[in-house]
Formats: structure tokens, C-alpha cells, sequence
């Protein structure tokens, strides 16, 4: 890979250039790999601000980023970039339309941690409806009583609700259905009464009302960013317990703590937050009924190395004039450059 010394100048021979905007990955092996068998140049850009990003990303013909945000300005800056691949499945970091608009191909992994997210999802909400970080608190300063977490039920019995049913959900609601919960699923794509992967679809507000577990597996988009508000909270029955593992803008932290608070809401499980890393003094942190991830749901070491392949990959294919495994808006791919 090259060094950020040498990050503006393209290797004599090679073929394309693949700029990583920014990664906090302990290894760029793999895809150092996947460039070297397309005869690319891989480079990874210095730490800084956006002008350093543009000096580090000149003559680049891809990009890829984990949280850098990718606009119309940048892309200006930048005009021989053809593809950005993001490490990951949400793309609200990058401005589809404005690529789409220029001729550039966006992509993503929609499915590389499907297996990994839905055992998150899983765990944290046995964490959360057992309230076992709270008992583990209790024996480690030395007390157990019983008052303090009750009540505790079991799965028998018990409503278990997939909001959004892709991929991810799908994959949520067959493991709760595996372990014995009722389930059922709200998604605005799929009609009431509908069965999709054998979860009756019904309308979220009935969801909301009835499940035991209510767990969000949506993309944030301008749609779905504080779908779960005071109003969504004030549905939800009391013994019920949320989780999050889609993006933290789906959930309206303030409204969810006041409910906490009041005990609106047994509990809550979150690996994704309004703003990352959760601050230590965030109200959230002070809660012994919230158990809390850093937005690592999507981490096994088998989901590790296909996002981080399959991501360089997709821009590779692109530059190489192939048609990638997943890309947002393949229009773009049929109809030209800028």
C-alpha cells in the first residue's frame, strides 16, 4: 500500500487508483490483496481535514470510506472518481444523488453482516428483557437481591417485533422465533396482513402496542430518522424492552430516556447511538436498565474480512468496467460519464 508520502502520486503503471478516505481497521491486508490481483494502486489518506482528504485523493479513480462524508463538493474536487465503495450498509455518509448526478457508481455490503447484526440483536434483547448487566453490576458490588430487577419473564409467551424486514430483520426474527417468541413485523415496503418469511406483517403502531421486544432494523433516511419518538413511546407497553442495532438517529434519545425514567419501558439495548462514540456523560450511560454496545453489531471475524473484500472489490469492478455485486444506483453504470 502506499504511505501518506507518497499518497498524491499515482504508481507508475498501475492500472487505477483506490484512495481509502479514512478507516480505524487494524489491518488493510485483505484489501491490499484484493488491489494487488486487479493491478490497482491502494492508498490511504493521512488523517485531516478535507483539504488534506482532496491533496491525499488527487487523480483518484475510487474511493472508499467508513465515515467520511462523500458531496457534491468533494466529488468536484475530485472529478476522476468513478466509484466509492463504503465499508458497510448504510450509505448516510454519502450523497447518492449528487454521485448519481456525476456518473458515479455507489456501493455498498448490504449483506456481509446479516448473520452478526441478527445474533446482536438477539443478545442484547435477552440482555435487556433479563437485565443481566444489572445483576452483573449487583454481584460485582456485592449484592443480589431479587427486588431491584424484578420483573423478569421468560421468552414463552412473549412478542417479539421486527421493525423493517430485510435481510437483517428477517434474519432477527427467525432466531427469536427459534428461541419461542410470537413474532410480527412492521415494514412501510410490505402490506398489512402480508407474511413475509413467515412473520405476519401488521401496522407499526400495532406493534408497538403489543410486542414484548420491539427491535429496529432500518436504514436512516429522512423517513425513518426519530421514527421512534415520544409518540412511539407513549404506545409501548411498559414491560417491553427496545433495541437498536440500525442507526442511532431512528430513535429519539431524549424521548427513550424520559420513558426509561419513568418507567414507561423495562429496557433498552443499543449498539448505535445519536452521536458516536456515546459521550460517558450521556444520560444513556447513567441507566442501569440500558445495555450498551459501540456500534459493533456487525463485527465477527467472518463478517470482518468479507466487508472489508468485498468493498475494495466493488469499486474494482466498476473501474474494471464490470457490473459490482452491489451497487445503489446502477443507472449510472449504463449511462456514461459526467
Amino acid at each position: 500500500m502506499s504511505t501518506t508520502a507518497d499518497a498524491a502520486t499515482r504508481t507508475a503503471g498501475a492500472a487505477m487508483r483506490i484512495v481509502i478516505t479514512d478507516c480505524d481497521h487494524d489491518s488493510l491486508a485483505v484489501e491490499q490483496r484484493v488491489a494487488d490481483e486487479a493491478g490497482a494502486e491502494l492508498v490511504l489518506a493521512p488523517p485531516g481535514g478535507r483539504e488534506q482528504l482532496v491533496a491525499a485523493a488527487a487523480g483518484a479513480d475510487g474511493l472508499v470510506v467508513q465515515y467520511a462524508r462523500v458531496d457534491a463538493a468533494l466529488l468536484d474536487a475530485l472529478p476522476g472518481v468513478r466509484a466509492v465503495g463504503r465499508y458497510g450498509v448504510g450509505v448516510d455518509t454519502v450523497d447518492v444523488a449528487a454521485c448519481t448526478e456525476r456518473g458515479v457508481a455507489v456501493c455498498n455490503v448490504p449483506d456481509y453482516g446479516t448473520e452478526s447484526v441478527s445474533d446482536h440483536a438477539i443478545a442484547l434483547a435477552l440482555a435487556a428483557a433479563r437485565r443481566i448487566a444489572w445483576m452483573d453490576r449487583g454481584v460485582r458490588a456485592g449484592t443480589a437481591g431479587l427486588d431491584a430487577v424484578r420483573p423478569v419473564h421468560q421468552v414463552g409467551g412473549r412478542v417479539f417485533g421486527v421493525v423493517g424486514l430485510g435481510l437483517i430483520g428477517a434474519a432477527t426474527a427467525r432466531k427469536a422465533a427459534g428461541l419461542g417468541y410470537e413474532v410480527i413485523g412492521a415494514d412501510s415496503r410490505l402490506e398489512p396482513g402480508s407474511t413475509v418469511a413467515g412473520v405476519r406483517v401488521v401496522p407499526l403502531e400495532e406493534l408497538l402496542r403489543r410486542a414484548h421486544v420491539i427491535s429496529l432494523h432500518v436504514p436512516l433516511t429522512e423517513s425513518t430518522r426519530g421514527l421512534v419518538g415520544a409518540a412511539e413511546l407513549a404506545l409501548v407497553r411498559p414491560d417491553a424492552v427496545l433495541v437498536n442495532t440500525s442507526r442511532g438517529g431512528v430513535v429519539d434519545s431524549a424521548a427513550l430516556v424520559d420513558a426509561l425514567r419513568e418507567g414507561r419501558l423495562h429496557g433498552a439495548g443499543l449498539d448505535v447511538h445519536e452521536v458516536e462514540p456515546l459521550p460517558v456523560d450521556h444520560p444513556l450511560a447513567a441507566l442501569d436498565t440500558v445495555v450498551l454496545t459501540p456500534h459493533l453489531a456487525w463485527y465477527s471475524e467472518e463478517s470482518y474480512g468479507e466487508l472489508k473484500r468485498r468493498t475494495v472489490q466493488n469499486v474494482v469492478d466498476v473501474l474494471a468496467g464490470r457490473r459490482p455485486r452491489d451497487v445503489l444506483n446502477p443507472e449510472v453504470l449504463d449511462g456514461g460519464r459526467r
